[in-house]
């Protein structure tokens, strides 16, 4: 199994459907097909071979998918660079991840200016026109004339062995090269199939039938991704996952999140799958449709199958408004960069408690001495993915070593999060140990209380952590923003908080903001969390 190898048979079963759509820019499979192959003569016209790993430093778009496969066509390596790195971000990435080529949108030439110097090994610089009206980068290339001038590369055969990385931030330390077989990941990214109730294929042939199938029943998915590609979430459940069923990948033009375009998107193109992370992005678009109702013009989403999530939390109070508009599959999944553990899927009529999720036949709840924590028992311990597994973190024997692990000869994954099994089998996810808060001797997951706090329906968002204390060792601070018309007391929220969990793990402050601090990706900033919470306790005890 190879994507690159895959898609070129694909695009020989659908090639007038669409594949791409951002925008007025719509692309059908012969066009995707086509404009990467020449894009992989370019490539290798300036030296790029198998195994070179090229930067993508892209918003989403129907470049950064074109892109990409034109790495994966020359047995090459794609980087997914993160689009809010700064200077000294940007160079230890690159450097890291030995890219040798980077293509990235126009609007980010100032900055590959400024630390061009500082990557010697970087030989070939390709950049995207976009909105920005930036002028051509002194010693860059044109994507667009790179294409128009290059024949399409003929096609070759590729190894199933090759590596695959994505790059994860994670919740702490500098970002870190997750590696992959080609193979064995790109067979994992056929969930899609189960998902649609049809058996996974299992090699190229038979995928090219599932999908003639599913172009007979006029059934391939079009999925819309709301998050973005440069991440795991993005590229595999929006992007990959639907491209092997031969499917449609919808993106917004728009590079900050408008649940109203979102929703606009679903209505326009009829979409079937939306994948986004959590509550950061399902409470915005919960709000687009009940204002869209309200005002009498509600959004046509009966087309809409399936929204799927992973990453960061997606509360059962916010899946239940969703419902309330349109019977859907939710399924929210337990995953990380590190590897994919389990799920949670909630529907009409089948509820779904927010962070306990069924966990896959491989995965496994571990103590921090090896054993296997008993179903029932309320101990905490590791989850672990033993399924298709990380060969381990690029460049970093001694982090990979920590994070994979064989237990009684199987190898797992252990991405960090602490959970507890519960008597039917099933996990209540607590969060990752790197954020846990010591308070008074007891270890408290922030993502347990943020839980708690957001079922209040007076509370729209917030985060928790831990500010160091002369008492408790370090106080439980939250940072909440209102819902629209919301009005809780402080000492009423804690109260509220009281009444779900054990007394010590209740906010020891509250502290009520206009906007809790999130990334691009939905994913909590604990770090800008911390600094706002000491802020403001100092201040209030000054």
């Amino acid at each position: 199994m190879h994507f690159a190898t895959m898609w070129e048979q694909i695009s020989e079963v659908v090639p007038d459907q669409p594949v791409l759509i951002n925008g007025d820019n719509i692309k059908t499979w012969r066009e995707y097909d086509d404009r990467a192959a020449r894009l992989a003569s370019a490539l290798t016209e300036h030296g790029l071979a198998a195994g070179a790993k090229i930067g993508l430093y892209i918003y989403n778009s129907n470049e950064y998918q074109e892109a990409q496969y034109a790495i994966f066509k020359i047995s090459a390596c794609p980087i997914n660079v993160n689009y809010r790195y700064q200077e000294d971000e940007l160079v230890y990435l690159l450097d890291n991840s030995d890219s040798e080529a980077l293509i990235y949108h126009a609007c980010f030439a100032d900055r590959i200016e400024a630390i061009k110097s500082r990557l010697p090994d970087i030989k070939l610089y390709i950049q995207i026109d976009d909105d920005s009206a930036e002028a051509l980068l002194e010693g860059s290339l044109d994507y667009e004339t790179l294409i128009a001038q290059h024949d399409p590369m003929p096609r070759i055969e590729r190894s199933s062995d090759e590596t695959y990385m994505l790059y994860t931030g994670g919740t702490t330390g500098m970002p870190k090269g997750v590696m992959y077989n080609m193979g064995e990941f790109c067979n994992g990214m056929f969930m899609g199939y189960t998902l649609a109730g049809m058996p996974e294929p299992i090699s190229v042939e038979e995928t090219v039938a599932a999908v003639t199938k599913l172009k007979e029943d006029k059934n391939n998915p079009v999925t819309l991704v709301c998050c973005p590609l440069m991440h795991g979430t993005g590229v595999w459940l929006g992007s990959m996952v639907p491209m092997l069923m031969g499917g449609t990948v919808v993106t917004i033009h728009n590079h900050k999140l408008d649940a109203h375009e979102l929703w606009q998107a679903v209505q326009t193109h009829k979409v079937k799958n939306i994948v986004i992370v959590g509550d950061a992005f399902a409470r915005p678009m919960l709000d687009a449709l009940d204002e869209a109702k309200e005002a009498g013009n509600p959004y046509d989403i009966s087309s809409v199958a399936s929204m799927q999530s992973s990453g960061v939390m997606w509360t059962t109070e916010v899946k239940q408004g969703l419902l309330e508009h349109h019977d859907m599959m939710l399924v929210d999944a337990l995953g990380a960069t590190e590897g994919s553990m389990g799920k949670s899927v909630m529907m009409r009529g089948m509820e779904a408690n927010t962070a306990k999720f069924i966990i896959n036949d491989t995965t496994k709840v571990f103590s921090e001495d090896g054993r296997l924590i008993a179903p029932g028992s309320g101990e905490i311990g590791l989850v672990a993915n033993g399924g298709f597994c990380p060969i381990g973190y690029y460049k970093d024997p001694e982090k990979s070593a920590a994070t994979f692990k064989v237990i009684d000869g199987a190898r797992y994954s252990f991405p960090g999060d602490y959970a507890t099994v519960e008597t039917d089998g099933t996990i209540t996810l607590l969060g990752r140990g790197s954020m846990s808060i010591n308070t008074m001797g007891e270890k408290v997951y922030p993502e347990e209380v943020e839980e708690a706090i957001k079922t209040h329906t007076d509370i729209y968002d917030c985060l928790v952590v831990g500010v160091k204390d002369p008492k408790f060792n370090e106080r439980i601070t939250a940072l909440v923003s209102y819902s629209k018309g919301g009005s809780v007391s402080e000492d009423d929220l804690i109260d509220h908080v009281k009444q779900r969990l054990s007394s010590y793990k209740k906010p020891k402050n509250v502290f009520f903001v206009d906007k809790v601090q999130r990334a691009i990706n939905g994913k909590a900033d604990y770090k800008w969390a911390k600094a706002r919470a000491v802020e403001l306790y100092t201040n209030l005890t000054a």
